[in-house]
């Protein structure tokens, strides 16, 4: 499989073409394929820097990766500008896919838009990339290599004055809105002038800060501009609220009928323009563009003559056909065959992308092509979970984005995921493969499934799982199927937030879907599932959902999600047929098996070679004692692999059985991490894979256990467990922390982060959620304001971490203190057995629970229970640390280091961050 990225070349060392000992870039494809002209650039290249590009040094570089490439190719052999070309299709897809996600999680369309590109290398590749998300057309400015530097030099010079504020947006509140408003902008306008701009250069913009009440996704507006055309000094209110709706309903899909809209901040915005003039109108063009020469690039086709202009040669009115370059002091733009380039009145060049001659492609397997799948699947998955972020409503998938969503075949086997929660993404396998034992054919075109048993694949029940076939005209089965999983933050159940630490039945955990049409050939089953959301009611000592209109909303979310994959799906299908598109839904999941074969035939002729077996065992205990055991059994010479989990503890009386479905969550999970490259994760990864559970066990338990917290403690010890027995790392902290507390009225459930384990070549990292989890923390100001608690510690908590060559990241403190009586479930792990370090690296510390009475006494709650606070009590958390590994060379040096040193161990990591998560958590980041 073609990879590019996500590791970048830099300016130093560069690519090979620069000539001082860099990797193999992007830049060097352009290069081999006649994208970018060497004497047109400056030399400054080489290690003394006055040398060319060097063409010569690529095109050895792209010899020797052509011929590892046609090594595995039993066809036709490719040659280096096929290569080359392969890497940039490539690229151009994973330049796609972040501005897919993006966009759609704002809201809009990108074919509704248009393509706006900077930077030197830019106008390589825009037209390509603008081809790939439908857009017709590209703008680049004509100072488009420095647009950055251009535009800080003109900014105009901004003054923002902004104050809480925490009023309903209403009537009786207006004055008060148009007070402060005034009062803010006399600020700007004061701090503007005292910069030396004049009161006719200054203009300022109101915001008001809205959201709904009951909500946490606040948004900044200002008054919709053609409203307010004509209006001097009072501001209009009404339409800060169309323009709140309008945006509202654009960004997440809906709008909340008689909800009240709450002002969080008052914002005034003053600018002092620059009143430099860059829209300069250029003299019109009178004679045909002055051509500069004639090259041959590189195009899909092969090679084509391709014209090449001068930029400081072209005016107004120029229209320039692909294939040309046009060639600038400061960058290189190519405009491909079918795109016609024309130069605006300003100078800058607009493109016009045109069609293209649609590329056949075989069912036959093709390197390139198996990457763009990759990419397009995966892309598919991260857009249906940000349609599910974008139209949730509760703080559990909307904030703590604690949802997956992913791709299945027809036989309901994991094609794509994105990287959202690894806990879900084996399991949901399972549950679509369930549904498709007990309803078989009976499935129609507009039928959407709600499944949340542990018998049917369920983790545990908060996690409820939506699953919609995909049908295609003429075709009588479902060709694919999606599936969104979210966390519900109460289903009912016999304490609020439907995590109780002491169920010892299912029934008691909430409401139970084992089968269940949530939307029955298009007609939405709202009162059947009110009916089965309350039905926990009728038990005795449990209550239905406490948070009905938060579960309809939600539900709604995730069929609108699963809609959303359904149409990519289909857009895919109608570009590349479905025999296309499913023999590439084999293709990628043979290749995660042969990386899983690859990655077992290694590790089984090393632990061979050191002991004489390939058989790996480990074992590690759950805070009661129960034993989870591991027997790995490789066959070197055929890469596969048993996975025999006999010796583990029978069921517990409690609620730490995990379904057999998390296990199969856990192996897939630590086979996809382990292996040493870029890979998808799929159901491929399971194919050498045997796994025997025991029934009656922990790990398998009987059909009424009970199971919430197997699904977020249990599920983690499994995968120290499968880490100890490959050796691969050290423990982390074991345990997802489960915090929940509520009344009748309000519930709230957090997972809270500690130390990762020490690797071979890596230091753990502090503070952060490890392996079967992967949610974010509720942002302090939510919590503070949607929940009655004060959050008044959270740290890191130095020295927590185990020692060793590589030290175990440190776990946290957690400090909330609660406004009112309220009652308290805590459901945790690592409070009795710390987190191991290997190879001679130290324990990570254990954790602990803590209530300080207001009175100041001071109580250990142990692992798991649920207790009753008061007025001005405080929970006190401490998060396990991670487990070392290898042994320090200067043990006592090591732990006075740590002691006084106050940078965290994860500035001293030697582990380069790349892959899928690291991906979409820089896009999640960025939103």
């Amino acid at each position: 499989m073609f990879v590019v990225g996500p590791d970048s070349a830099g300016a130093h060392p560069g690519p090979v073409c620069y000539k001082k000992g860099g990797p193999l870039a992007v830049t060097d494809a352009n290069l081999v394929l006649g994208r970018l002209l060497p004497h047109y650039f400056p030399k400054i290249f080489g290690p003394q820097e006055n040398e060319p590009l060097d063409k010569d040094s690529v095109i050895k570089a792209f010899k020797k990766i052509t011929n590892e490439v046609n090594a595995h190719r039993s066809t036709q052999q490719l040659n280096i500008e096929e290569v080359a070309m392969g890497f940039i299709r490539v690229a151009n897809e994973a330049m796609c896919r972040p501005i897919r996600a993006l966009t759609q999680a704002k809201g809009h369309d990108t074919s509704q838009h248009a393509l706006a590109v900077f930077g030197g290398a830019g106008g390589q590749h825009a037209c390509a990339v603008a081809r790939s998300l439908g857009m017709k057309t590209v703008m680049i400015h004509k100072y488009a290599g420095i647009l950055s530097a251009f535009g800080m030099a003109l900014a105009d010079v901004v003054h923002e004055a902004q104050e809480p504020c925490a009023k309903n947006y209403d009537p009786d509140n207006f004055v008060y809105f148009e007070s402060r408003l005034s009062a803010l902008e006399n600020e700007c306008v004061e701090a503007l002038m005292g910069q030396g701009f004049s009161r006719a250069n200054i203009a300022c913009e109101p915001f008001l800060h809205l959201r709904y009440q009951g909500t946490d996704c606040a948004l900044m507006v200002t008054p919709l501009k053609e409203k307010m055309q004509g209006r001097q000094k009072s501001y209009c209110y009404v339409d800060f609220q169309s323009a709140f709706l309008e945006r509202y309903k654009r960004e997440f899909g809906f709008v909340i009928d008689d909800r009240d809209i709450v002002v969080d901040d008052i914002r005034v915005r003053g600018v002092g323009k620059s009143q430099i003039s860059i829209e300069d109108t250029l003299p019109q063009a009178t004679e045909e563009p002055l051509l500069e020469t004639v090259t041959k690039v590189y195009f899909e086709e092969g090679y084509q003559d391709t014209n090449v202009y001068l930029l400081e040669c072209l005016a107004p009115g120029h229209v320039i056909p692909g294939p040309a370059i046009i060639m600038d002091k400061l960058s290189t733009i190519l405009i491909e065959p079918g795109c016609t380039g024309h130069i605006t009145a300003q100078g800058d060049v607009r493109i016009e992308i045109g069609s293209l001659k649609k590329h056949i492609i075989g069912t036959e397997l093709d390197a390139i092509q198996l990457s763009i799948f990759s990419h397009r699947f995966m892309s598919l998955a991260e857009q249906m979970g940000r349609i599910l972020q974008r139209t949730s409503i509760s703080t559990n998938i909307k904030e703590r984005l604690d949802f997956s969503c992913a791709l299945f075949g027809p036989d309901g086997g994991l094609v794509s995921n994105a990287p959202h929660i690894p806990v879900h993404l084996g399991a949901m396998q399972e549950t679509v493969q369930y549904q498709l034992q007990v309803l078989g054919d009976s499935l129609k075109d507009g039928d959407v499934l709600l499944s949340n048993h542990p018998s049917a694949g369920g983790s545990h029940l908060p996690d409820l799982t939506v699953i919609t076939p995909v049908f295609r005209k003429g075709v009588r089965k479902p060709v694919f199927y999606v599936a969104s999983r979210g966390h519900h933050a109460d289903i009912g159940g016999i304490t609020p937030g439907s995590m109780p630490p002491h169920s010892t039945s299912i029934h008691q955990e909430g409401a139970v879907f084992l089968t269940f049409k949530l939307v029955d050939q298009g007609v939405f089953q709202e009162k059947k599932l009110i009916e089965a959301l309350n039905a926990p009611g009728k038990i005795e000592g449990s209550s239905g959902t406490r948070n009905l209109r938060d579960n309809l909303s939600d539900l709604r979310a995730q069929v609108a999600a699963n809609h959303k994959g359904i149409q990519l799906v289909n857009e895919l299908i109608d570009y590349y047929t479905l025999d296309v598109v499913q023999a590439y839904m084999g293709h990628i999941q043979t290749s995660a098996k042969l990386g899983v074969q690859d990655l077992l035939r290694e590790v089984g002729s090393r632990v061979r070679m050191k002991t004489g077996s390939s058989s790996l065992h480990a074992i590690d205990y759950m805070d009661d004692g129960s034993p989870i055991e591991l027997s790995v059994d490789i066959d070197v010479e055929r890469g596969t692999a048993v996975f025999d989990f006999s010796g583990t503890g029978p069921e517990v009386w409690g609620n730490c059985n995990a379904p057999r479905a998390i296990t199969v969550s856990a192996v897939i999970y630590c086979l996809r991490s382990m292996v040493g490259h870029d890979m998808p994760l799929n159901q491929g990864c399971l194919s050498p894979i045997t796994i025997r559970i025991p029934p009656g066990s922990l790990l398998d338990p009987s059909e009424d256990a009970a199971v919430v917290g197997g699904n977020v403690q249990t599920s983690q010890r499994v995968v120290d467990v499968i880490l100890r027995a490959f050796g691969a790392c050290a423990a982390s902290q074991g345990c997802m922390n489960n915090i929940t507390f509520g009344d009748e009225s309000v519930g709230y459930y957090e997972t809270v982060a500690g130390g990762a384990g020490a690797g071979p070549s890596w230091q753990g990292r502090s503070g952060v959620h490890t392996h079967m989890t992967n949610t974010r923390i509720t942002d302090p100001e939510i919590l503070e304001r949607r929940y009655p608690v004060i959050l008044n510690k959270f740290t890191l908590n130095p020295n927590t971490g185990g020692q060793g060559k590589f030290r175990g990241g440190d776990g946290v403190i957690r400090e909330l203190v609660f406004r009112r009586p309220l009652t308290l479930s805590i459901l945790t792990e690592r409070r009795v057995f710390p987190p191991y370090g290997v190879e001679g690296g130290k324990d990570g510390k254990r954790g602990n629970n803590l209530l300080i009475r207001k009175s100041g006494r001071t109580i250990r709650l142990g692992s798991k229970t649920s207790v009753e606070v008061q007025k001005g009590d405080t929970f006190r958390l401490l998060t396990p640390g991670g487990g070392g590994y290898g042994i320090a060379a200067n043990p006592a040096y090591d732990i006075e280091r740590s002691r006084d040193s106050h940078e965290p161990p994860q500035k001293k990591q030697r582990h380069v961050e790349r892959g899928s998560v690291f991906e979409y958590t820089r896009a999640q980041e960025s939103v």
